[in-house]
């Protein structure tokens, strides 16, 4: 097995080890790709990309069909998978760290935190996003030992420039994508003897468009797509590739049967117009497995996001499980969402402790298990950029039937100073500042009207039933307005995150 090198020396000095040395451990590995589609995978139906390694992770594993991010936006979406709470709550709006709309407050307890409570080693490899300019949003204060990566929500894949435990490192021609990997196989060989949680956020296949040129040539030998989707075709490949090394890593020191593996992305894919390195402008648009919307929008293609779980230990003896080690794939239908994972992973690791603030998920370990059918069946989503504006790009899910407002999309437009932010951060390391808490001004015009749909049997959202039920239609306008208030009181009582409107 081959070691890590570059960073490895720094965390292994840096590198907490913990007293608690347990037989019957589960160690879990979370692995986060960023704007991953349905469409994306193997398993979800491409014939053209290629996923060997998730396509075997998901036939050796549990697939789940209806599992759902907690936000079209990136920063959002992990301030609840770490959290278990929606993100509203937390004070993660948007991605814009500049204004420090991508952090979370230093109230809520991540997931690990808790894994930290109950002895294991914790470490964090990639793309953080939750807060950049602030070292206490920093991953080494959030509860992870070890944090082999960049704060900020961009990076190049050449020119990176990323660190460990605070010690910067910059691009030195590897590929980030490797350079991430290998960080996540030193952290399983420095941990494998005792237990460990790992959190794996890649960035790819996210911007920019960057990929080895030996690997787009293949898709450019097909003649089907652009040169974007031929570059994102090839990231995906390599990320494959990065899970694969990881899961060898397990199996290597013998810890593929007590390892619970998730897979999953932050979001759905960019379907947008993407500017390569060149200057040239192209479209993305490609394979969504057959759902509408993108990346940014809470319609399914946004927010319905491609999702694996493998515990060979954990979900062998099920009915689920038993298929799924058998070379069987198991599709499990019911809805589960960002904010079940932490009751989940830290139910089927064995840890008690329990975070300060009341959770918006649940346990949805037997579902996996195959013993219950009980999931949260009501739902909610909500993004724009800076102050949230209700009845834009919101969403409430409800058994099978789904309101959808529509976005408004001055509510949804970054100011140019603050992409001149976002583009400036890209190769650049961490450092301190103030956030920029000055007004923003727009004007944002009335929503349009909202849909209804019943996702079971329309998962494409292509028959709006608003006019034909408008009872329902009316009932759960009310359920998502009530919920809109409460997030965001909530927020409001923050003292580290709100800073009155903007």
């Amino acid at each position: 097995m081959q070691r890590s090198t570059l960073l490895d020396s720094a965390l292994a000095a840096a590198g907490r080890r913990k007293s608690v040395t347990a037989v019957g451990y589960t160690n879990v590995v979370l692995i986060l790709a960023d704007g991953l589609g349905w469409g994306d995978v193997g398993f979800g139906g491409n014939r053209y990309v290629s996923t060997p390694v998730l396509d075997k992770l998901a036939a050796d594993g549990i697939v789940l069909s209806q599992h759902y991010t907690a936000s079209p936006g990136s920063a959002a979406a992990r301030a609840s998978l770490l959290t278990g709470r929606y993100s509203q709550r937390t004070g993660a709006l948007s991605g814009e760290s500049n204004r420090g709309l991508d952090r979370f407050s230093l109230g809520e307890a991540t997931l690990a935190d808790l894994f930290g409570t109950a002895g294991y080693a914790t470490g964090m490899v990639g793309k953080w996003h939750n807060g950049l300019f602030d070292l206490h949003y920093h991953p080494n204060r959030r509860g992870f030992d070890e944090f082999v990566g960049f704060q900020n929500g961009e990076m190049d894949y050449f020119g990176w420039a990323i660190e460990a435990n605070g010690k910067p490192s910059f691009g030195d021609g590897r590929y980030l994508t490797d350079v991430l990997t290998e960080g996540a196989v030193g952290f399983v060989d420095r941990h494998h003897q005792e237990p460990f949680f790992l959190y794996v956020a890649y960035n790819a296949p996210s911007r920019p468009l960057q990929a080895p040129e030996a690997e787009v040539r293949a898709w450019r030998e097909m003649g089907r797509f652009n040169e974007a989707v031929c570059r994102l075709y090839a990231m995906i490949h390599h990320l494959d590739n990065g899970v694969g090394r990881i899961l060898e890593s397990l199996a290597y020191h013998g810890l593929q049967d007590n390892t619970l593996v998730l897979f999953t992305s932050a979001c759905g894919p960019w379907l947008g117009n993407e500017r390569l390195g060149d200057g040239r402008s192209m479209n993305l648009q490609r394979y969504n497995g057959g759902l509408r919307g993108m990346r940014g929008e809470v319609l399914e293609g946004g927010i319905r996001v491609p999702t694996v779980v493998r515990w060979p230990a954990g979900l062998g003896s099920t009915s689920h499980g038993g298929a799924a080690r058998a070379g069987t794939p198991v599709t499990v239908d019911a809805m589960i969402h960002f904010c079940d994972w932490l009751p989940t992973l830290t139910a089927a690791a064995g840890v008690t402790a329990r975070p300060p603030n009341a959770l918006d998920g649940i346990n949805v370990l037997p579902v996996l298990q195959g013993t219950s059918s009980t999931v949260i069946e009501k739902r909610f989503w909500q993004y724009n950029r800076y102050d949230p504006v209700p009845n834009c790009n919101a969403a409430v899910r409800d058994g099978p039937w789904k309101l959808v407002w529509p976005a408004i999309p001055s509510a949804m437009a970054r100011l140019p100073v603050d992409e001149v932010w976002r583009r400036g951060m890209i190769g650049v390391p961490h450092f301190e500042m103030a956030i920029d808490t000055s007004a923003i001004h727009r004007t944002v015009p009335p929503p349009a009207n909202p849909e209804l749909y019943r996702i079971d049997e329309d998962p494409g959202e292509k028959q709006d039933l608003s006019a034909r039920f408008p009872d329902r239609l009316r009932a759960m306008q009310q359920d998502l307005e009530r919920w809109f208030e409460d997030v965001h009181a909530e927020r409001r009582s923050l003292p580290d995150v709100w800073r009155g409107a903007r």
